[in-house]
C-alpha cells in the first residue's frame, strides 16, 4: 500500500500524518507532495524522515494506491488527471469536485457505499461544517425523515488554515501590548470579535459556505431536505460548533434522540444540563467524534428538535473523514 499526501505542509496535511499514525493505517510506502514553497521540507513519520517533493505534471503517482489531497481546489483540478491516471484513488479535501455528478461525496457514517462508484477515480471530502452536521443528523434521519434544517455555525480560526490560527494568536498578543492589529486572513479583526461571513457572498445573499451546507447535505444524505445556514467565524482557535434546528415528518422525543445519538457511530452524547455538561470547542479539539448536547424540543414547531454540537473540523471535518473513507475502501477490498 503506497499512500501520497498532496499539500503535506498545510494544517490538514499535517493532520493527515497524525491521523494515519494514530490509527495505524496500513501502508508500506509514503510520499509527500507540496508547492514550490514547501518542497524540500522534511517531516518525520513513524520514525522515518520524508522530504516533500514538488508536485509536478509527471508520473510520480504511477505506483500510488491512495492519494489524500488538500492543497486547494485549483491544485486539485489541475493535477487530478496526473494523480488518477494510473489507478490511484484520489480522496480530495477541496471544494473542486464535491457537486460533480460523477464524483461521490462521502461521510462514512452516512453513505460509505457511495465511495465504491467513482468513475473518475475521485472521492470528494465534504465541507467541514457539513460533515459534522450530517454525522449527528443521520441517526435522527433513521428515526424520521428530516424535512427542514436551520443551522447557525460558530467556526474557529483554524477553519481558514494554520496561518489564520497564527494570526488570531498574534492579534491577541498585539492587543495586550497595545500594538497595531494585523488583519490579513479575515475581512476584519477576529480577536474579541465574531464575523458573520465565511467565504464569498452569493447573489441570493448567502455565502458560499452556507450554500455548501444546503447542497452537500442533500447529496450526502440522498435527501430532499432544505437547509438554511448562517455561518459565523468566532475567535476560538480550533473546533467548530453548530446550533441546529430540524423539522421531521413525525415528532421525535428528546429521549429517542438522545438514545439514537448515543448509539450512533462517530457521535458522543454529552448532554446533562443539570451538571452543566455540554460540548465546547475547548474540549473537542484534538478528538475524533462529533459531540452533541442540549437536545430539546423546538418550542416553535411540534415536529421540531434542536441541539448543539461541537467537533474538531481539522480532524473529523477534514483529515479523519478522508482517512475513514480510505479505511472503508481497504476493508471491502476496493482499492486498485
Amino acid at each position: 500500500m503506497k499512500v501520497a499526501i498532496v499539500g503535506a505542509s498545510g494544517a490538514v496535511g499535517q493532520e493527515f500524518l497524525r491521523v494515519l499514525d494514530q490509527r495505524n493505517f496500513p501502508m508500506d510506502e509514503l510520499v509527500l507532495f507540496g508547492s514550490q514553497r514547501s518542497a524540500g521540507t522534511k517531516y518525520t513519520f513513524r520514525g522515518k524522515e520524508y522530504e516533500v517533493k514538488l508536485l509536478q505534471h509527471n508520473d510520480d503517482f504511477k505506483d500510488v494506491d491512495i492519494a489524500f489531497t488538500s492543497a486547494g481546489a485549483g491544485t486539485s483540478k489541475e493535477f487530478a488527471e496526473d494523480i488518477t491516471k494510473y489507478g490511484a484513488v484520489m480522496i480530495d479535501n477541496s471544494s473542486a469536485f464535491r457537486m460533480d455528478e460523477d464524483v461521490p461525496l462521502v461521510v462514512p457514517e452516512c453513505n460509505a457505499e457511495d465511495a465504491l462508484k467513482r468513475p473518475r477515480g475521485i472521492i470528494a471530502n465534504p465541507n467541514c461544517t457539513t460533515i459534522m452536521m450530517v454525522v449527528a443528523l443521520q441517526p435522527l434521519e433513521n428515526i424520521s425523515h428530516i424535512k427542514r434544517i436551520h443551522i447557525a455555525s460558530y467556526q474557529s480560526a483554524s477553519g481558514a488554515g494554520a496561518a489564520a490560527m497564527a494570526e488570531l494568536q498574534e492579534q491577541y498578543r498585539q492587543i495586550m501590548n497595545d500594538e497595531p492589529v494585523t488583519v490579513k486572513k479575515f475581512a476584519y479583526q477576529l480577536a474579541y470579535n465574531v464575523i458573520p461571513q465565511i467565504d464569498v457572498f452569493q447573489p441570493n445573499g448567502y455565502t458560499k459556505e452556507e450554500m455548501k451546507m444546503f447542497n452537500e447535505t442533500r447529496k450526502i444524505m440522498h435527501s430532499d431536505v432544505k437547509c438554511s445556514a448562517m455561518c459565523v467565524r468566532v475567535s476560538s482557535l480550533r473546533s467548530h460548533s453548530e446550533s441546529v434546528w430540524i423539522e421531521t415528518e413525525r415528532p421525535i422525543s428528546v429521549e429517542e434522540a438522545q438514545k439514537a445519538i448515543a448509539e450512533a457511530p462517530g457521535c458522543t452524547l454529552q448532554d446533562n444540563p443539570d451538571e452543566l455538561i455540554y460540548p465546547m470547542p475547548l474540549d473537542t479539539a484534538g478528538k475524533d467524534d462529533v459531540y452533541v448536547g442540549r437536545i430539546r424540543k423546538d418550542l416553535s414547531d411540534e415536529n421540531g428538535l434542536t441541539f448543539w454540537l461541537s467537533s474538531d473540523q481539522i480532524r473529523k471535518g477534514a483529515a479523519l473523514n478522508a482517512v475513514q473513507i480510505a479505511e472503508y475502501l481497504i476493508k471491502v477490498g476496493n482499492v486498485k
